[in-house]
């Protein structure tokens, strides 16, 4: 695509406008020949320091919002315009996808990769094109324009062309919101699940992460909106957004049957009988079924496809082993811990065992409140390390420690395999083992080396 068609819609005129862009990129190492680099600012760097580099890879322009001395064109822009700019030809160079499909975002505290991974396999249930973006699909829970629209453009193209009905259902985080990176996008659908305390150490206080939360739910955005309102957030959004408004609460499932096994409930006179563990997918599916009726979809057909839905990759995953029962979770927020212990107590008769740490470089306020929920809703707590990063994996025990109720039976194993170990040794055939806090991921993060580790792998070698 000629560069003088992408920045025409900016009314920005320049003497390379005839230069044949095919990628667009704001990390230098992924330019290509062909590439139009955006030198975006960052909260630690600037793109600016890039842009030789990205030049030397095969950019053959570079868009900033200062003049940069770089032998290649550099176009310069407002700060004001770079990401809606960004936004624009990430899309355009890739043939607008967007308009190509319906979109839905999720956002919320916990269960924006549950409700958008039901949103994705009802549709595909029910015969329609469907698929999801998100933490189980990119590195960032929302990637950013460029490979946020690479991705839609793959998998619209993988869409049947016949299917009438074609849906991607996103997660969009609160980063995202606050760094433009879902500019450019019109979402059918918005749906908020819960807020509770996360990335504090971001947005500064409860009340900023609502307000970016909320940007979502404007007609800027969206053109609907789905709210969990038995959330007090929720209930303050449904209330205050221009958008029209489908509320989802827990009364609107009855009958509602959990066990280790499954999960049944009845869902506008419809049963609903889901493979998916653990109390709060029921939420979860809750908000996404209400989400594919507002989008069309027949309640009933809803409901029946709902027996479809496999359970979702280290949420509520279970491993079972001879002698007992493991249960991997993504559990990384008070709130989200929380809700899985209570879940796992329902579901036993003997002792709730918690393998958990807090990762690194990450909101440290909400440490020593992950060692009291865990300590409470635990028999047995074993604090260990998660993805440490740059911080001390010490520091961070130490930090989850402060938090621990008295009287509650807590030990501490810096090694998360070792961690592991000790608690399958320490449960008893009819006790539960919890090991929250990393779910899906593949990898342990450290300062100096990123190490293969997934929980579920590890329970199942140790438990032979």
């Amino acid at each position: 695509m000629q560069l003088g068609d992408i920045l025409d819609d900016f009314t920005l005129d320049v003497a390379t406008g005839g230069l044949e862009i095919t990628h667009v990129d704001i990390d230098s190492r992924e330019c290509v020949p062909g590439s139009l680099f955006f030198a975006m600012p960052g909260t630690s760097t600037n793109g600016a320091r890039f842009a030789a580099d990205a030049v030397h890879r095969g950019a053959l322009c570079v868009v900033a919002s200062a003049p940069i001395d770089v032998p290649a064109p550099v176009v310069v822009v407002p700060s004001t315009q770079l990401n809606a700019l960004c936004a624009h030809a990430s899309a355009a160079v890739v043939g607008h996808p967007e308009t190509k499909t319906r979109l839905v975002a999720v956002t919320g505290t916990n269960g924006k990769t549950s409700v958008t991974s039901i949103v994705g396999e009802l549709s595909r249930a029910l015969s329609w094109n469907g698929a999801n973006i998100g933490t189980l699909t990119n590195e960032r829970t929302t990637p950013a324009p460029p490979e946020l629209f690479r991705t839609l453009a793959a998998l619209v193209e993988g869409f049947d062309p016949t299917v009438q009905h074609s849906v991607v259902a996103m997660e969009v985080s609160s980063h995202a919101m606050s760094q433009h990176r879902v500019d450019g996008l019109e979402f059918t659908v918005a749906a908020f699940t819960n807020l509770s305390h996360e990335h504090l150490d971001y947005h500064g206080s409860m009340e900023e992460y609502f307000v970016v939360k909320s940007k979502l739910f404007s007609p800027e955005h969206s053109h609907r909106a789905v709210i969990w309102d038995d959330d007090s957030y929720g209930e303050r959004l449904a209330e205050s957004t221009a958008l029209p408004v489908t509320r989802v609460s827990r009364r609107d499932a009855s009958d509602v049957v959990t066990s280790l096994t499954g999960t049944t409930f009845f869902w506008r006179h419809h049963l609903v009988n889901s493979a998916l563990l653990g109390d709060y997918n029921v939420d979860n599916a809750l908000i996404a079924m209400t989400i594919m009726s507002v989008l069309g979809a027949d309640d009933a057909a809803i409901a029946a496809a709902m027996g479809e839905v496999v359970p979702i990759a280290g949420r509520f995953d279970v491993v079972r082993g001879p002698d007992v029962t493991v249960i991997v979770d993504y559990a990384h927020t008070p709130e989200g811990l929380r809700r899985l212990l209570e879940d796992v107590r329902s579901l036993t008769t003997g002792r709730v065992i918690t393998v958990f740490g807090c990762g690194g470089d990450r909101d440290r306020a909400k440490r020593p409140e992950m060692g009291q929920v865990a300590s409470t809703f635990s028999d047995v707590t074993i604090v260990t390390s998660d993805n440490p990063r740059s911080e001390s994996p010490e520091s961070i025990i130490d930090a989850i420690m402060t938090g621990v109720v008295s009287g509650a039976t807590v030990v501490r194993d810096v090694d998360r395999r070792s961690a592991i170990a000790r608690a399958l040794k320490e449960a008893a055939p009819v006790d539960v083992v919890v090991v929250a806090g990393k779910g899906h991921e593949t990898t342990q993060i450290f300062s100096d080396l990123v190490v293969p580790f997934d929980d579920r792998v590890v329970a199942r070698e140790l438990m032979g």
